[in-house]
C-alpha cells in the first residue's frame, strides 16, 4: 500500500504545488525547485520519507524567518485552493510537517499555523510534539480549538489530543492522567459534525485502555443526552465491551444468563494461509422476555514466542424474543497483510455472550 502512496509525490503534483509556490513565493525557482526534489534517492523513497524531503526542500526555498515562512506558507494554501486543488490531498501533509520541524520553538506563531495549516490537511500528527514539548499550555489551546467555528479545528483538538494516536507517537503524560483533556471533550460531545464525533468516541476509547474507570464516568455522565452522544459513548466503550468490563456490560444490559450456545464446530479445522476459517453455532434465548445478545468471536493467533494473542471482533448486537434461536455461520480470512503476520501451528477460536467468553476449539494453520 505504501508503494502505491508514495507516488503520490509524483512529477504532476511537484508541478501543480511549484506554480502555486511561484505566486506566494518572490523570486521563486521552479525549476531549481524541481531540480532539488528529484534527486537520485528520491524514487528509493517510501512515503514518510517523500514528505520529510518535500518539507526539507521547501525550506530552502522560504526565508530564513520562520514567521515570514509561515506567512508564505498559508498564501501558498490560499494559491492551491485558488487553482481548485481541495483540500485534505494527503500528499500536503510535508505542511504539517514543516510546521512540526522547524517550528517547535516558536509556540504562538506555530500553534498559528496549525490551527490555519488544518482546516486545508490535518495537523494531528505535527501538534503532538508541541503538546510533548508545552504540555498543559498546548491542552488549553486545544480546549479553545474545541469551541472552533471550523469542525476541522474541532477535530484536531480531540484527535490531536488522543493519548494513543495510532501512527503517532504517544503523549505519556496522557497516558498517566488524562484528565486534561476531558474539557475539550466535554465541549464536542454535541458536536453537530460526525467526523468531530468520531473523534471524541477514539479519544474515549484510548483512554478506556489505561482508566476504564474514566470513561464509565464519562458513560454515566453522558448517557441519554442525545442519540448522537449515546453513539459517542457506545463506540468510546468498544475497548471495554471487547474485554468484557463488568459495569460497562450492566450498564448495556447485558448478561449471558439464559442465553444458551449450542453446536458450536469449526468446519476445517486445518486451513492454510490465504484460506478462510469457517465456523457455526447456534445461539438460544431461554428466558421469558427478550434479552439484547452481543455476539463476538475471538481468534487467539499465535505469536512467534509461542504464546497466543486475543483479538475479538462483533458479531451484532441485537434484541432475541424469547425463545428464539438462531444459527450462526461466519468465515475468517487468514489473508497476509502489512499489519499483521501469521505464524504457524495451533489456535484457537471462542464464542463470546454478552462479553461472557464460552467453549474454546482448536485449529491448525499450515503454508
Amino acid at each position: 500500500m505504501a508503494s502505491l502512496l508514495k507516488d503520490l509525490y509524483s512529477p504532476a503534483f511537484y508541478d501543480r504545488l511549484s506554480n502555486a509556490l511561484a505566486v506566494s513565493i518572490p523570486k521563486f525557482d521552479k525549476e531549481k525547485f524541481i531540480k532539488a526534489i528529484f534527486i537520485p534517492e528520491f524514487e528509493a523513497k517510501e512515503l514518510k520519507e517523500r514528505m520529510k524531503h518535500t518539507s526539507e526542500v521547501l525550506h530552502h526555498f522560504l526565508p530564513k524567518d520562520y514567521q515570514q515562512s509561515i506567512e508564505l506558507i498559508k498564501k501558498t494554501i490560499t494559491q492551491l485552493r485558488a487553482q481548485g486543488i481541495g483540500e485534505d490531498g494527503l500528499a500536503y501533509m510535508f505542511l504539517p510537517d514543516y510546521i512540526e520541524t522547524y517550528g517547535i520553538n516558536d509556540f504562538e506563531s506555530s500553534v498559528e499555523a496549525l490551527e490555519f495549516v488544518t482546516q486545508f490537511i490535518s495537523c494531528e500528527f505535527a501538534v503532538r510534539p508541541f503538546i510533548l514539548r508545552y504540555g498543559n499550555q498546548m491542552i488549553l489551546r486545544m480546549q479553545q480549538w474545541s469551541l472552533h467555528e471550523s469542525h476541522k479545528v474541532r477535530r484536531l483538538a480531540s484527535e490531536g489530543s488522543r493519548p494513543r494516536l495510532p501512527w503517532a507517537m504517544g503523549i505519556p503524560f496522557l497516558k498517566k492522567d488524562p484528565t486534561s483533556i476531558l474539557p475539550l471533550l466535554e465541549n464536542l460531545k454535541t458536536d453537530p459534525s460526525e467526523y468531530v464525533r468520531r473523534s471524541v468516541a477514539n479519544s474515549l476509547n484510548d483512554i478506556a485502555k489505561d482508566h476504564p474507570e474514566v470513561v464509565l464516568n464519562v458513560v454515566k455522565k453522558w448517557s441519554g443526552l442525545s442519540s448522537d452522544t449515546d453513539a459517542i459513548i457506545k463506540h468510546g466503550s468498544r475497548t471495554l465491551l471487547k474485554q468484557g468490563h463488568a459495569a460497562i456490560l450492566k450498564h448495556y444490559g447485558l448478561d449471558d444468563k439464559g442465553i444458551l450456545l449450542r453446536d458450536f464446530k469449526i468446519l476445517n479445522p486445518t486451513i492454510k494461509i490465504g484460506e478462510s476459517l469457517e465456523f457455526s453455532f447456534s445461539i438460544t434465548n431461554e428466558n421469558p422476555t427478550g434479552q439484547k445478545v452481543r455476539l463476538e468471536y475471538a481468534i487467539y493467533y499465535k505469536k512467534q514466542n509461542g504464546q497466543n494473542t486475543k483479538k475479538v471482533y462483533k458479531i451484532s448486537e441485537k434484541i432475541y424474543p424469547p425463545g428464539a434461536a438462531v444459527r450462526v455461520i461466519r468465515k475468517q480470512k487468514f489473508v497476509l497483510i502489512t499489519t499483521r503476520k501469521f505464524h504457524l501451528g495451533d489456535h484457537q477460536l471462542s464464542v463470546i455472550i454478552n462479553g461472557a467468553e464460552k467453549e474454546k476449539l482448536h485449529f491448525e494453520l499450515t503454508a
